[in-house]
């Protein structure tokens, strides 16, 4: 038998909560509806956040994208549905699940409930976060191996740049990168050009100059790219795979790595100068 020591540590240890629409829950409740237009339809948007010190890295651009997207969607908010309340929101829950000193938070926001030709009234959203380990703030030591997703193709329309529920081709490639034992696969467009990848945006490096994917090829406007747009010479254009393979570097971007260095891609290695001054000057610094 247990002794009360150990009964009580077993029955007082907190556990991991999630804030719906506002409520908070014990993580793992049942949250929506068979109605819920994310789920029936992959209506929704959703945002990968990184909370460190207790404060949100690259919030207004997080921000932004959102209601952007909100926008776009056509969505109906409810009152007070804004940054302030988001952001409040997502730092208590960091500090209730004990993990404001660096942590993963995912805030998805959904269309609401209903047939496809219903009124689903507000947008629902959901929040969760979960510890970071401490090497998610260091640039990569061994460069990912990757490759192309052969398959699947990504539609360039006024939607693709939008941080999507609807993440059919992404999760496809994702297990096939898993089956090449790759550490992230690359997405095509329509054109058979590179869209992104899995999880990330694709920048390379050619003869000192920047490229990345432009949006109206299919590349989700990341956090992460933006931020270096904003601070980096880069050329947004069409990037073909024959530009992948004759780079002198390859980089993914998102908002919880800031940078990856990809070290292989078929038979072509890359090295990884440019990718390592950009994390040092610019990346550790936004967070």
């Amino acid at each position: 038998m247990p002794s009360a020591r150990v009964a009580f540590l077993f029955y007082f240890q907190p556990m991991e909560m999630i804030c719906v629409n506002g409520k908070r829950l014990p993580a793992g409740s049942p949250v929506l509806k068979e109605t819920n237009r994310g789920y029936r339809y992959g209506e929704g948007l959703f945002e990968t956040m990184k909370v460190v010190n207790g404060r949100l890295a690259l919030a207004d651009l997080h921000f932004d994208r959102l209601f952007e997207g909100i926008k776009c969607l056509d969505f109906r908010t409810p009152p007070f549905f804004d940054r302030a309340l988001l952001e409040r929101e997502i730092l208590e829950l960091c500090t209730i699940n004990r993990c404001s000193a660096l942590a993963r938070v995912r805030l998805s926001v959904s269309g609401g409930d209903g047939g496809l030709y219903d009124d689903a009234g507000f947008c629902q959203y959901l929040v969760e976060c979960w510890p970071l380990e401490p090497a998610m703030q260091q640039l990569n030591q061994n460069g990912l191996v990757t490759g192309i997703f052969p398959t699947g193709r990504k539609a360039a329309d006024p939607f693709s740049h939008l941080k999507s529920s609807n993440f059919l081709i992404y999760t496809l490639a994702a297990k096939y990168a898993k089956a090449q034992r790759w550490n992230d696969a690359l997405v095509l467009n329509t054109d058979n050009g590179i869209a992104d990848s899995t999880i990330a945006n694709v920048f390379i490096v050619k003869n000192g100059k920047l490229i990345t994917p432009a949006l109206d090829q299919g590349a989700v406007a990341g956090v992460m790219r933006a931020y270096l747009l904003k601070h980096l010479d880069v050329k947004e254009a069409f990037v073909s795979t024959g530009d992948i393979l004759d780079a002198d570097e390859v980089f993914l971007t998102n908002a919880i790595r800031g940078i990856r260095w990809v070290q292989s891609m078929d038979s072509q290695r890359y090295s990884n100068n440019f990718a390592t001054q950009v994390f040092r000057e610019l990346v550790l610094p936004a967070w």
